[in-house]
């Protein structure tokens, strides 16, 4: 084996490491949620307040960016797929499928271990290494039939949705005529049309439930682990199934906009400004009416379902907007420390990644504040770990090559040790990177 494969990456595109790092951080916004309050993540009635200012989260959160920044993470991890797999094939190497794929397994095992041991259910990591076990048959074609089928693949995301919703309506409709019936007339099938609605009105748990849940996630790791195990089974298998569309196309997207150079900021300006303006025009108004249907319906399943119809559609162009807002930051060269302070989070993103799982576990498992805190101050968390990140990653990088996970990462890849200290002084702040893993 060649020992310049194993060793580092000498030149990286800075607009892609910025971008994943941003959309790291964006994906804790989210997540925070689901660490802290559980399943509170969509409905605030349930844990963490749902009036005044945490109401006010809520939405500012569930318009802005919900669906958005695991998209963005997709993108981003499309990309990368083109750039291991074209520079593996370019080295020479005859075992070139071999490092891909085994990329791709190493990756699953930390996603195992980020939701059995970490305990963190919202782990993204297990759905991507299985889901660039099929993108590795389509990474060489042309830009055009990547971006075609990226959009039928969630398209098909979309329809499946469009599948729950119609039961979750006819559910509904059959209560709702059952109910105009007199009590004394109604027949067997009816009542249990409307037993039926009236166990499924209300989007999660019961108080009950949630009660035991809150008594589990803080009596200790083995409580929590144990209450859990049934959440991370189901996502591991139902859900994998159920999210694969979206990741997949994601992802083929991600490639289709790396070929054609949206991603590397080698497209016109006007081609970016037309992606921020034209997402937020129709991805924002669409997550408004979504999030106040929700709100008008009093958070019950009737609402989410409603605004799952135009769901798939919103969260595809408001994902457009940020990235062209993203890349037009980057092309207009403003605040060079910041993106070079980001982009050293992207680089380092599946360490931060699985830093942040490693956090709540400690906040909200070990220290026992699961569901204690009401949501709005969730988010001084989420600053507190964004400051220490941005700062800690570029120092981190100044003596190292490698995040400490991308350096095992890679070791189990190659089967041979990189370089992992530096004993040369980095580039210097503005040096152009070309190339990126």
């Amino acid at each position: 084996m060649s020992e310049t494969v194993t060793a580092p990456t000498s030149r990286r595109i800075e607009s892609l490491d910025f971008i994943r790092g941003c959309a790291l951080f964006g994906i804790l916004l989210m997540n925070i949620v689901g660490m802290g309050l559980g399943p509170a993540y969509d409905n605030p009635t349930i844990l963490g307040g749902d009036k005044g200012i945490n109401l006010q989260t809520w939405y500012v959160f569930n318009v802005g960016f919900e669906g958005t920044q695991r998209a963005l993470f997709s993108i981003l991890f499309g990309a990368g797929v083109i750039l291991f797999s074209s520079r593996a094939e370019a080295s020479g190497r005859a075992d070139h499928a071999d490092l891909y794929f085994r990329r791709q397994l190493w990756l699953i095992a930390f996603g195992l271990f980020n939701a059995w041991i970490l305990l963190w259910v919202g782990d993204i990591l297990y759905y991507y290494g299985i889901t660039a076990l099929v993108l590795y048959a389509f990474r060489n074609l042309p830009a055009r039939k990547l971006l075609a089928i990226g959009l039928a693949a969630f398209a098909l995301g979309a329809a499946w949705s469009g599948y729950e919703v119609r039961n979750t309506l006819s559910t509904f409709h059959q209560a709702e005529a059952a109910q105009k019936v007199p009590e004394k007339a109604r027949s067997d099938e009816q009542k249990a049309a409307i037993s039926k609605w009236e166990e499924q009105k209300v989007f999660g748990p019961p108080p009950p439930a949630v009660a035991e849940m809150r008594k589990d996630m803080t009596g200790g790791y083995v409580s929590a682990h144990r209450n859990l195990a049934p959440t991370l089974r189901y996502f591991q298998s139902h859900n994998l199934y159920r999210g694969f569309f979206d990741f997949f196309g994601m992802m083929m997207i991600g490639m289709a906009l790396f070929r054609f150079g949206v991603l590397t900021l080698d497209a016109p300006t006007r081609t970016y400004l037309g992606m921020a303006v034209a997402g937020y025009a129709v991805g924002i108004p669409l997550n408004m009416y979504e999030a106040n249907l929700i709100m008008a319906r009093g958070f019950d399943s009737l609402g989410y379902a409603q605004a799952n119809v135009t769901y798939d559609l919103s969260r595809l162009f408001t994902t457009m907007g940020h990235l062209g807002v993203l890349t037009l930051f980057l092309k207009s060269g403003l605040l060079g420390w910041f993106r070079s302070s980001m982009a050293a989070v992207g680089r380092m993103a599946l360490t931060n990644y699985l830093t942040h799982s490693l956090i709540a576990l400690i906040i909200f498992v070990l220290l026992g504040y699961w569901g204690k805190f009401e949501r709005h101050q969730l988010y001084y968390i989420v600053l507190s770990i964004w400051f220490a990140q941005l700062i800690a990653s570029p120092i981190w990088l100044k003596h190292f090559h490698f995040g400490p996970v991308e350096w095992l990462w890679r070791y189990l890849t190659y089967l041979k040790a990189p370089p992992f200290r530096k004993h040369e002084p980095s580039a210097p702040v503005g040096a152009a990177p070309v190339a990126a893993e």
